[in-house]
């Protein structure tokens, strides 16, 4: 282990992430809030933690191991969601306790959307636009960001990208160079949020609310400045705006950059990801609108519409984004809709799930050995766009379900431990390991009335669901740590 050369990595990224508060100390100064001492104290904080770390190694020219980029992707994570914690903490108005304000920093990092605050028409402004740039800083992972900068600063990318990239095939690169490759993720991620905000504005929304909810539509993150979230607008427009950036967020964006350097949508219309994830999200929508009319959940055919569109991309995207509350819709539209998160969005996207890929190459090795048992002596290929897939790669899919199935379970047992009810814990789990927000029962509007512990056992979830599990897990295995 190269343990200098860790510190050293999480210095200057701890040094880099105390920049990201300028843009709310900006706001604090414009409008003459209260919060402007506590975001500097944060920031003089974070910046001295950050070099506290670096400068006793600044020399240290050792490159990172892919062992190491595991260490550093964890500690990071972790280390964030407490630094991330301080502005929340130190504001003091509204008083947000510890626990309280790692659970909103952790949710805001790894995207998750579930909160703890009410009241948020009443926040301060610097507060509001520094919890949705968590959402948009974590959307793509702030560390693809990093590699992009500390190549320049001599120490080596491609361990990052690989131990914190999503995705169950990690090794593919759009071009040559790593550093390349996170500039291009990035500069896609960023026009698309410019583009987003431009598409709010123009729809109705102010200039703060369009920036502000175009950080957490092009992550999947699902925070709002408002209570309501996107139903405090109440235009069918913004609706339409959110779902087009939701849908485009969870298409994988290497695809957005191989259509973009075609310029072809022949790109998105080849891949059998996309072709399920549209397939996934059309027949969802269809079987809510066409339920919420049966019921007649809704006075007119244009809400049903609305509502039910909305509501099967936010959740199936795991955005996390309202506009009813759809837990109290009839029957089993709210179960089907949380079951929808588990799926997902695409490898290589912004949302959670167990994503679709990997829910394709489960369905297609099902199938394979149902055929396997009617022919024994066949061989049969699993394909993906007409080329065979590698064995590894659908062993790794099975030990990713796996594992999955299992910390689902032992989260679950763990939260009913704690007193909450079964309906509570199961969809809270999911909303957290999903990285979704919403749940059911108590946390179907916030997390405010759940216990400390729970809590901090779904900042765990939420953190192994961003981490895609075996980020985290492969630390706590005995070979790990074997020279």
């Amino acid at each position: 282990m190269q343990f200098l050369a860790i510190q050293k990595t999480l210095g200057l990224l701890l040094m880099l992430f105390s920049t990201t508060l300028l843009p709310p100390l900006a706001l604090a100064i414009f409008y003459e809030e209260k919060t402007l001492k506590a975001l500097l104290l944060c920031l003089f904080l974070i910046l001295t933690v950050g070099a506290f770390l670096w400068l006793p190694v600044y020399k240290v020219k050792k490159e990172l191991r892919l062992r190491d980029g595991f260490i550093v992707v964890v500690l990071f994570w972790a280390g964030l969601g407490l630094a991330g914690a301080m502005p929340f903490l130190l504001t003091g108005k509204p008083y947000i306790s510890f626990t309280d304000s790692v659970f909103e920093s952790v949710s805001g990092l790894t995207t998750t959307g579930a909160t703890v605050l009410t009241g948020l028409d009443e926040l301060p402004r610097s507060l509001l636009f520094y919890r949705q740039q968590l959402q948009w800083l974590g959307g793509m992972g702030i560390i693809v960001l990093a590699v992009a900068v500390l190549p320049m600063l001599g120490i080596g990318g491609m361990q990052l990208y690989r131990a914190e990239t999503p995705g169950p095939i990690k090794d593919s690169k759009l071009t040559p160079r790593i550093t390349e490759t996170a500039k291009a993720l990035w500069y896609i991620y960023l026009s698309l949020t410019i583009a987003c905000a431009f598409m709010y504005w123009l729809a109705g929304m102010s200039l703060f609310d369009a920036v502000s909810h175009s950080f957490s539509t092009v992550s999947i993150g699902g925070f709002s400045t408002h209570d309501r979230s996107i139903g405090h607008f109440d235009s069918e427009l913004i609706n339409a705006v959110a779902v087009v950036f939701m849908l485009i967020a969870g298409i994988n964006f290497t695809l957005h950059f191989m259509a973009w350097r075609s310029f072809s949508l022949a790109t998105y219309r080849r891949d059998s990801e996309v072709k399920a994830f549209i397939g996934v999200l059309c027949g969802l929508c269809v079987i809510t609108c066409v339920y919420l009319w049966a019921k007649a959940t809704y006075a007119d055919t244009l809400g049903t519409l609305s509502h039910g569109i909305f509501q099967s991309v936010s959740i199936a995207t795991t955005t996390g984004f309202t506009t009813a509350a759809y837990q109290d819709w009839p029957t089993f539209l709210p179960v089907l809709l949380l079951f929808a998160s588990f799926i997902g969005a695409c490898a290589g996207s912004t949302g959670g799930g167990l994503k679709v890929i990997r829910i394709v190459l489960l369905y297609k090795q099902g199938r394979r050995e149902i055929r396997r048992l009617i022919h024994p002596s066949a061989i049969f290929r699993i394909k993906l766009g007409g080329k065979p897939v590698d064995e590894s790669v659908i062993n790794a899919v099975w030990g990713f379900f796996a594992s999955y199935v299992a910390v689902f379970a032992l989260l679950l047992i763990l939260l009913m431990a704690t007193g909450l009810d079964q309906i509570t814990a199961f969809s809270a789990v999911a909303a957290c390991l999903n990285n979704l927000g919403p749940g059911l029962g108590e946390v179907s509007a916030n997390y405010t009335g759940i216990n400390d512990t729970a809590k901090w056992l779904l900042c765990l979830a939420m953190l192994l669901g961003r981490l895609e599990i075996f980020t985290l897990l492969v630390l706590l295995t005995p070979t790990f740590w074997r020279k």
